[in-house]
Protein backbone atom coordinates (compact mmCIF):
# COMPACT_ATOMS: atom_id res chain seq x y z
CA UNK A 1 0.00 0.00 0.00
CA UNK A 2 3.12 2.26 0.75
CA UNK A 3 4.97 1.93 -2.15
CA UNK A 4 1.63 1.83 -4.38
CA UNK A 5 1.05 5.50 -2.39
CA UNK A 6 4.79 6.34 -3.24
CA UNK A 7 4.26 5.17 -7.26
CA UNK A 8 1.31 7.36 -7.54
CA UNK A 9 3.22 10.25 -5.87
CA UNK A 10 6.03 9.94 -7.82
CA UNK A 11 3.93 9.82 -11.27
CA UNK A 12 2.33 12.77 -10.24
CA UNK A 13 5.05 14.38 -10.01
CA UNK A 14 5.86 13.73 -13.44
CA UNK A 15 2.49 14.75 -14.93
CA UNK A 16 3.01 18.01 -13.14
CA UNK A 17 6.69 18.49 -14.66
CA UNK A 18 5.07 17.40 -17.85
CA UNK A 19 2.18 19.68 -17.73
CA UNK A 20 4.65 22.53 -16.74
CA UNK A 21 6.73 22.45 -19.30
CA UNK A 22 3.98 22.02 -22.19
CA UNK A 23 3.22 25.37 -20.63
CA UNK A 24 6.05 26.99 -20.36
CA UNK A 25 6.52 25.64 -23.85
CA UNK A 26 3.97 27.90 -25.07
CA UNK A 27 4.45 31.10 -23.21
CA UNK A 28 8.00 30.98 -24.35
CA UNK A 29 6.97 30.34 -28.25
CA UNK A 30 4.62 32.59 -28.01
CA UNK A 31 6.51 35.63 -26.46
CA UNK A 32 9.71 34.85 -28.53
CA UNK A 33 8.15 34.80 -31.97
CA UNK A 34 6.29 37.88 -30.76
CA UNK A 35 10.26 39.88 -30.47
CA UNK A 36 10.39 42.49 -33.25
CA UNK A 37 12.58 41.43 -35.94
CA UNK A 38 13.84 37.81 -37.08
CA UNK A 39 16.75 36.67 -37.64
CA UNK A 40 17.31 37.30 -41.27
CA UNK A 41 17.49 41.14 -41.49
CA UNK A 42 19.74 41.01 -38.57
CA UNK A 43 22.63 40.90 -39.76
CA UNK A 44 24.13 37.30 -39.94
CA UNK A 45 23.39 36.79 -43.24
CA UNK A 46 24.89 38.92 -45.89
CA UNK A 47 23.32 41.98 -46.00
CA UNK A 48 22.97 42.28 -49.20
CA UNK A 49 20.82 39.14 -49.94
CA UNK A 50 17.89 40.04 -52.04
CA UNK A 51 14.21 39.63 -50.18
CA UNK A 52 12.99 36.81 -52.79
CA UNK A 53 16.31 34.69 -51.31
CA UNK A 54 15.34 35.73 -47.19
CA UNK A 55 11.52 34.26 -48.39
CA UNK A 56 13.17 31.31 -50.25
CA UNK A 57 15.26 30.59 -46.68
CA UNK A 58 12.00 31.56 -44.54
CA UNK A 59 9.98 28.49 -46.87
CA UNK A 60 13.11 26.04 -45.63
CA UNK A 61 12.99 26.82 -42.13
CA UNK A 62 9.26 26.90 -41.78
CA UNK A 63 9.01 30.77 -41.15
CA UNK A 64 6.31 30.96 -43.62
CA UNK A 65 3.52 29.22 -41.50
CA UNK A 66 1.62 30.65 -38.87
CA UNK A 67 2.73 31.05 -35.77
CA UNK A 68 0.51 27.91 -34.05
CA UNK A 69 0.91 25.87 -37.13
CA UNK A 70 5.00 26.07 -36.67
CA UNK A 71 4.11 25.70 -32.19
CA UNK A 72 2.69 22.45 -33.23
CA UNK A 73 5.36 21.35 -35.56
CA UNK A 74 8.08 22.67 -33.27
CA UNK A 75 6.23 20.75 -30.80
CA UNK A 76 6.09 17.10 -32.67
CA UNK A 77 9.47 17.62 -33.09
CA UNK A 78 10.76 18.03 -29.69
CA UNK A 79 8.82 14.83 -28.80
CA UNK A 80 11.77 13.22 -30.74
CA UNK A 81 13.83 15.43 -28.72
CA UNK A 82 14.23 16.87 -31.87
CA UNK A 83 15.32 20.84 -31.55
CA UNK A 84 15.41 22.03 -34.84
CA UNK A 85 18.15 23.41 -37.18
CA UNK A 86 19.78 26.39 -35.59
CA UNK A 87 19.79 29.03 -37.92
CA UNK A 88 23.59 30.87 -37.30
CA UNK A 89 25.41 27.60 -37.59
CA UNK A 90 23.21 25.48 -39.83
CA UNK A 91 23.69 22.52 -37.16
CA UNK A 92 21.02 20.57 -34.99
CA UNK A 93 20.48 22.25 -31.74
CA UNK A 94 20.47 19.01 -30.02
CA UNK A 95 24.02 18.87 -30.70
CA UNK A 96 25.27 22.64 -29.96
CA UNK A 97 23.57 22.29 -26.52
CA UNK A 98 25.19 18.76 -25.69
CA UNK A 99 28.47 20.30 -26.44
CA UNK A 100 27.86 23.03 -23.97
CA UNK A 101 25.76 22.25 -21.66
CA UNK A 102 28.63 20.16 -19.48
CA UNK A 103 31.00 22.67 -18.57
CA UNK A 104 27.68 24.85 -17.51
CA UNK A 105 26.31 22.26 -15.43
CA UNK A 106 29.89 21.44 -13.89
CA UNK A 107 30.06 25.09 -13.09
CA UNK A 108 26.42 25.06 -11.32
CA UNK A 109 26.73 21.95 -9.48
CA UNK A 110 30.49 22.06 -7.79
CA UNK A 111 28.99 25.47 -7.14
CA UNK A 112 26.04 24.25 -5.37
CA UNK A 113 28.33 21.97 -3.45
CA UNK A 114 31.00 24.71 -1.71
CA UNK A 115 28.10 27.01 -1.45
CA UNK A 116 25.45 24.61 0.67
CA UNK A 117 29.26 23.30 2.37
CA UNK A 118 30.34 26.52 3.18
CA UNK A 119 26.37 28.33 4.58
CA UNK A 120 25.93 24.94 6.23
CA UNK A 121 29.00 25.33 8.87
CA UNK A 122 29.10 29.09 8.25
CA UNK A 123 25.45 29.52 9.44
CA UNK A 124 25.15 27.37 12.18
CA UNK A 125 28.64 28.52 13.60
CA UNK A 126 27.29 32.20 13.41
CA UNK A 127 24.10 30.81 15.35
CA UNK A 128 25.66 29.13 18.43
CA UNK A 129 28.01 32.12 18.53
CA UNK A 130 24.81 34.79 18.13
CA UNK A 131 25.90 38.17 19.57
CA UNK A 132 29.64 37.64 19.42
CA UNK A 133 32.58 39.65 16.51
CA UNK A 134 32.06 36.24 14.56
CA UNK A 135 28.57 36.36 14.43
CA UNK A 136 28.64 40.29 13.57
CA UNK A 137 31.33 40.02 10.84
CA UNK A 138 29.79 36.39 9.78
CA UNK A 139 26.10 38.38 8.76
CA UNK A 140 28.48 41.98 7.04
CA UNK A 141 30.01 39.06 5.48
CA UNK A 142 26.48 37.81 3.89
CA UNK A 143 25.32 40.97 3.69
CA UNK A 144 27.98 42.36 1.31
CA UNK A 145 28.08 39.06 -0.67
CA UNK A 146 24.01 39.01 -0.98
CA UNK A 147 24.50 43.12 -1.96
CA UNK A 148 27.28 42.34 -4.43
CA UNK A 149 26.44 42.26 -8.41
CA UNK A 150 27.96 39.11 -10.00
CA UNK A 151 28.98 40.91 -12.74
CA UNK A 152 30.74 43.36 -10.98
CA UNK A 153 32.73 40.86 -8.68
CA UNK A 154 33.76 38.94 -11.60
CA UNK A 155 35.33 42.31 -13.13
CA UNK A 156 36.84 42.84 -10.02
CA UNK A 157 38.61 39.87 -9.53
CA UNK A 158 39.79 39.53 -12.91
CA UNK A 159 41.18 42.61 -12.71
CA UNK A 160 42.68 41.43 -9.18
CA UNK A 161 43.94 37.72 -10.11
CA UNK A 162 44.38 37.93 -13.64
CA UNK A 163 45.62 40.91 -14.96
CA UNK A 164 47.53 41.93 -12.01
CA UNK A 165 48.66 39.10 -9.99
CA UNK A 166 48.63 36.58 -13.29
CA UNK A 167 46.99 34.19 -10.98
CA UNK A 168 43.95 33.11 -13.51
CA UNK A 169 43.52 33.60 -16.53
CA UNK A 170 41.15 36.18 -17.89
CA UNK A 171 38.99 34.11 -20.07
CA UNK A 172 38.12 30.91 -22.09
CA UNK A 173 37.87 27.16 -21.34
CA UNK A 174 41.47 25.87 -21.85
CA UNK A 175 44.39 27.08 -22.79
CA UNK A 176 45.22 26.84 -26.85
CA UNK A 177 48.24 25.00 -25.77
CA UNK A 178 46.87 22.34 -23.60
CA UNK A 179 47.80 19.06 -23.19
CA UNK A 180 45.85 16.01 -23.75
CA UNK A 181 45.06 13.22 -20.80
CA UNK A 182 45.17 14.23 -16.89
CA UNK A 183 47.06 17.81 -17.74
CA UNK A 184 44.37 18.72 -19.69
CA UNK A 185 42.03 18.41 -16.83
CA UNK A 186 43.77 20.35 -14.84
CA UNK A 187 44.19 23.50 -17.51
CA UNK A 188 40.24 23.52 -17.53
CA UNK A 189 40.35 23.56 -13.78
CA UNK A 190 42.44 26.01 -13.43
CA UNK A 191 40.43 28.37 -16.48
CA UNK A 192 36.78 27.09 -13.88
CA UNK A 193 38.60 28.49 -10.55
CA UNK A 194 37.82 31.94 -11.05
CA UNK A 195 34.32 31.31 -12.52
CA UNK A 196 33.60 28.94 -9.48
CA UNK A 197 34.95 31.77 -6.85
CA UNK A 198 33.02 34.45 -8.18
CA UNK A 199 29.34 32.03 -8.09
CA UNK A 200 30.35 30.79 -4.09
CA UNK A 201 31.20 34.67 -3.44
CA UNK A 202 28.23 36.30 -4.72
CA UNK A 203 25.87 32.80 -3.61
CA UNK A 204 27.32 32.27 -0.40
CA UNK A 205 25.36 35.30 1.62
CA UNK A 206 21.75 34.78 1.57
CA UNK A 207 22.21 30.97 2.41
CA UNK A 208 24.14 31.96 5.40
CA UNK A 209 21.68 34.50 6.58
CA UNK A 210 19.07 31.65 5.46
CA UNK A 211 20.55 28.85 7.67
CA UNK A 212 21.56 31.28 10.77
CA UNK A 213 17.84 31.88 11.20
CA UNK A 214 16.71 28.66 10.78
CA UNK A 215 19.41 27.82 13.34
CA UNK A 216 18.17 30.53 15.76
CA UNK A 217 14.78 29.48 15.52
CA UNK A 218 15.69 25.46 16.09
CA UNK A 219 18.16 26.65 19.38
CA UNK A 220 14.62 28.10 21.20
CA UNK A 221 13.31 24.47 21.16
CA UNK A 222 12.75 23.20 24.22
CA UNK A 223 14.85 19.60 23.39
CA UNK A 224 17.96 21.83 22.45
CA UNK A 225 17.51 23.72 26.10
CA UNK A 226 17.30 20.24 27.45
CA UNK A 227 20.18 19.15 25.82
CA UNK A 228 22.21 21.75 27.02
CA UNK A 229 21.25 21.32 30.14
CA UNK A 230 22.93 17.88 29.93
CA UNK A 231 26.02 19.24 29.01
CA UNK A 232 26.47 18.22 26.20
CA UNK A 233 29.27 20.47 23.68
CA UNK A 234 28.01 23.04 20.83
CA UNK A 235 29.34 20.19 18.19
CA UNK A 236 27.06 17.64 19.61
CA UNK A 237 23.98 19.49 19.93
CA UNK A 238 24.64 20.62 16.04
CA UNK A 239 25.10 17.43 14.59
CA UNK A 240 22.44 15.44 16.55
CA UNK A 241 19.95 18.18 17.40
CA UNK A 242 20.26 20.95 14.71
CA UNK A 243 20.75 19.39 11.79
CA UNK A 244 18.24 17.17 11.23
CA UNK A 245 15.86 19.72 11.17
CA UNK A 246 17.70 21.70 9.16
CA UNK A 247 17.69 19.96 6.17
CA UNK A 248 14.05 19.69 4.93
CA UNK A 249 14.23 24.00 4.24
CA UNK A 250 18.06 23.84 3.20
CA UNK A 251 17.06 21.03 0.36
CA UNK A 252 13.64 23.18 -0.29
CA UNK A 253 15.89 26.12 -0.49
CA UNK A 254 18.26 24.53 -3.41
CA UNK A 255 15.54 23.18 -5.20
CA UNK A 256 14.55 26.76 -5.87
CA UNK A 257 18.24 28.11 -6.01
CA UNK A 258 18.37 26.02 -9.06
CA UNK A 259 16.68 28.73 -11.93
CA UNK A 260 19.45 31.49 -10.36
CA UNK A 261 22.53 29.68 -10.64
CA UNK A 262 21.68 28.43 -14.15
CA UNK A 263 20.41 31.86 -15.23
CA UNK A 264 23.83 33.61 -13.49
CA UNK A 265 25.80 31.16 -15.92
CA UNK A 266 24.28 33.89 -19.03
CA UNK A 267 26.48 36.74 -17.41
CA UNK A 268 29.44 34.78 -16.14
CA UNK A 269 30.09 32.89 -19.43
CA UNK A 270 29.85 36.12 -21.60
CA UNK A 271 32.27 37.99 -19.10
CA UNK A 272 35.02 34.92 -18.93
CA UNK A 273 34.30 34.00 -22.44
CA UNK A 274 33.68 30.32 -21.20
CA UNK A 275 32.01 28.41 -24.57
CA UNK A 276 28.68 26.98 -22.10
CA UNK A 277 24.63 27.11 -22.36
CA UNK A 278 24.70 30.27 -21.19
CA UNK A 279 27.15 32.06 -23.82
CA UNK A 280 25.14 30.00 -26.48
CA UNK A 281 21.82 31.63 -24.94
CA UNK A 282 23.08 34.87 -24.97
CA UNK A 283 24.58 34.63 -28.81
CA UNK A 284 21.33 33.19 -30.09
CA UNK A 285 19.30 35.76 -28.10
CA UNK A 286 21.50 38.60 -29.89
CA UNK A 287 21.04 37.14 -33.41
CA UNK A 288 17.28 36.03 -32.56
CA UNK A 289 18.07 32.45 -33.65
CA UNK A 290 14.96 30.87 -32.45
CA UNK A 291 15.12 27.01 -32.51
CA UNK A 292 18.30 27.89 -30.00
CA UNK A 293 16.98 30.25 -27.45
CA UNK A 294 13.51 27.53 -27.69
CA UNK A 295 16.15 24.48 -27.16
CA UNK A 296 17.85 26.14 -24.16
CA UNK A 297 14.51 27.70 -22.35
CA UNK A 298 12.90 24.25 -22.42
CA UNK A 299 16.16 22.29 -21.04
CA UNK A 300 16.83 24.61 -18.79
CA UNK A 301 12.90 24.41 -17.28
CA UNK A 302 13.08 20.76 -17.57
CA UNK A 303 16.60 21.04 -15.23
CA UNK A 304 14.53 23.48 -12.56
CA UNK A 305 11.42 21.25 -12.82
CA UNK A 306 13.25 18.26 -12.06
CA UNK A 307 15.70 19.70 -9.93
CA UNK A 308 12.54 20.47 -7.71
CA UNK A 309 10.51 17.67 -7.71
CA UNK A 310 13.89 15.51 -6.99
CA UNK A 311 13.95 17.77 -3.69
CA UNK A 312 10.26 17.48 -2.72
CA UNK A 313 10.76 13.36 -3.35
CA UNK A 314 13.80 13.37 -0.65
CA UNK A 315 11.47 15.47 1.76
CA UNK A 316 9.02 12.75 1.67
CA UNK A 317 12.20 10.05 2.30
CA UNK A 318 13.13 12.52 5.50
CA UNK A 319 9.68 13.12 7.21
CA UNK A 320 9.07 11.22 9.91
CA UNK A 321 5.69 10.65 9.86
CA UNK A 322 6.32 9.16 6.03
CA UNK A 323 8.81 6.81 7.71
CA UNK A 324 6.47 5.31 10.30
CA UNK A 325 3.61 4.79 7.66
CA UNK A 326 6.18 2.84 5.45
CA UNK A 327 7.58 0.78 8.88
CA UNK A 328 3.90 -0.52 9.56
Amino acid sequence: MIRSRGIKTALGKFLYLFCMLLIISVLSFAVINAAPNNFFPGGEINPDIRPEDIERMKIVYGLDKGLVERYFSWLLALARLDFGISFSSGKSVQSEIVSRIGVTMAISLISMFVIFAVSLWWGIRSALKQGSIFDRISKQAALISYAFPSFYLALLLIMVFSVWLGVFPIGSLESASAKTGIWRLFDIAWHLALPIIVVVLGGFGSFVLYIRALTIDILKSDYIFFAQARGLSDKIVARRYVLPNLYPPIITILGLSLPSVIGGSVILESIFSINGMGLLFYQSALSRDYPVIMGILIIGAFLTLLGNIIADLVLMRLNPYFKREAAR
